[in-house]
């Protein structure tokens, strides 16, 4: 699989708007979020549009090792990082703004893809000052919104702010904790995106149900992680704190997942 070509640096622009259509009317894509090298070796299919490239999914995601990106250069799926320095709330310190843009920094020089970013101010609303620092610091890397959007008290004016950022893409469970409970908003966002943003559906996104999501939400792109559970391989593991979940990046089921939203959008 080719991967992808850097976006033009610019934040807006003609040119910018015709390319984000083009590439966004119409279409499917399937994002695999991983957070070790199992994952990311299993995530090693065509039926993969793109790779999100983490460390501690259960937290909900942080910016992977420098080991991990090293490693991840070899991805022949594109692979776009996550930036977020800590767990916890979206609203950033100076000390972790400079982290922020010194991962970024490292994320340009190992050549991946894109970035996966995200802030908010004290009422919830994106802040759109620090995503346009960030956004700067990213040069010509793609760059998606990540879940800092299910908090914003007001997703229509935030996905109008992604898109004036030059944000291509929005992941999103439509302000629910599972993107099929959130599919009216889902909905809303699609119609008012008309294409020039992707709407990508996440959290509990699996093969039984992303067909009905399709239908009731109208989104063709969709994240998730795959990951079965495990056995325990230790259980002095949990006894001492070392293991926070027992699941593993499943290739069968991308491709379970990859076959059903073919199914419910041929093409």
């Amino acid at each position: 699989m080719k991967r992808e070509q850097g976006v033009v640096p610019r934040l807006r622009g003609k040119f910018h708007e015709v390319d984000r259509l083009r590439t966004f009317a119409g279409t499917t894509s399937l994002e695999i979020c991983v957070d070790d090298m199992a994952g990311l070796e299993a995530a090693q299919l065509d039926q993969v549009d793109r790779i999100e490239l983490c460390a501690a999914l259960d937290l909900g995601g942080l910016t992977p090792s420098g080991g991990f990106l090293a490693q991840a250069r070899r991805s022949r799926v594109p692979v776009f990082v996550m930036i977020r320095p800590r767990a916890g709330n979206f609203m950033f310190s100076p000390a972790d703004i400079a982290q922020m843009e010194n991962d970024i920094a490292l994320v340009r020089e190992a050549g991946m893809d894109g970035v996966v970013l995200g802030a908010s101010l004290e009422d919830g609303t994106l802040d759109h000052a620090l995503l346009e620092r960030l956004s700067l610091a990213c040069g010509s890397l793609h760059r998606q919104l990540h879940r800092v959007f299910d908090l914003t008290p007001d997703p229509i004016a935030a996905l109008d702010m992604a898109m004036d950022l030059g944000f291509e893409r929005v992941l999103t469970s439509g302000q629910a904790i599972r993107a099929p409970d959130g599919a009216a908003c889902l909905r809303r966002l699609n119609d008012h995106a008309r294409g020039r943003i992707d709407i990508m559906a996440g959290s509990a996104v699996r093969p039984d149900n992303v067909g009905d999501l399709i239908a009731s939400s109208g989104v063709k792109s969709f994240h998730a992680s795959c990951r079965m559970k495990s056995a325990v391989q230790d259980g002095r593991l949990d006894h001492f704190g070392f293991a926070a979940s027992h699941a593993v990046t499943s290739s069968a089921e991308i491709l379970r997942l990859h076959e059903a939203i073919r199914t419910a959008c041929p093409e």
